[in-house]
């Protein structure tokens, strides 16, 4: 649980760190994340405070991410540098923990995975990872309607269809996927039947 001095000078910071439209997505990321653990009976302040960080390191240019990753012996896959946009949630985990002072490993891999996904999320993970596809300033996915709705009765659910309609855009547009993407949505798939049967 975190303090609302600590919410505020991550807030203040960020507002200082992040472009305008970034820091209004931050905000949005951060206020959707504490409803949706208010609706799924998280933490309100520690998922407030892994929205407020999930982009931490956005405001770096790819390459500048690369470079400070290599720096800091934080070891990139080929896979990874071929989806450059991935990498801002890896440093974003190194600076959650080493600048900004988080030590709660949850806090850390929500960020570090909000892009991504992975196979076995933890509760804040989902929810982060949710969040960010469904804060307010969002408008472009064709699903979104429907993942807002679901967000808040069922993470698991509203997972698999965030990831099915990634995993499908990218194909559509031979862009190049991320394998904790594919492994995430595999899992999830897996879950979403043996749920039904």
């Amino acid at each position: 649980m975190y303090k609302v001095e600590q919410l505020q000078q991550i807030r203040r910071i960020m507002s200082e760190k992040l472009d305008p439209k970034r820091y209004e997505h931050t905000l949005g990321v951060s206020f959707t994340a504490a409803s949706l653990a208010m609706a799924h009976g998280a933490d309100i302040s520690t998922a407030e405070m892994a929205g407020l960080l999930h982009d931490c390191a956005k405001h770096f240019p790819e390459s500048v991410l690369i470079q400070k990753c290599r720096k800091r012996d934080i070891s990139l896959s080929r896979e990874e540098l071929q989806s450059p946009a991935v990498i801002h949630a890896i440093y974003g985990a190194y600076l959650t923990e080493h600048k900004y002072g988080i030590t709660d490993e949850d806090v850390i891999n929500a960020v570090r995975y909000h892009t991504t996904g992975r196979a076995g999320m933890s509760r804040l993970e989902k929810i982060i990872y949710i969040a960010d596809y469904i804060e307010p300033q969002r408008s472009a996915a064709d699903v979104l309607p429907e993942v807002r709705s679901l967000a808040f009765r069922d993470l698991d659910e509203a997972m698999y269809v965030i990831l099915d309609s990634t995993v499908s855009y990218l194909t559509s547009g031979r862009s190049h996927i991320a394998k904790d993407t594919l492994t995430a949505l595999e899992y999830f798939k897996r879950l979403r039947a043996d749920r039904r049967k």
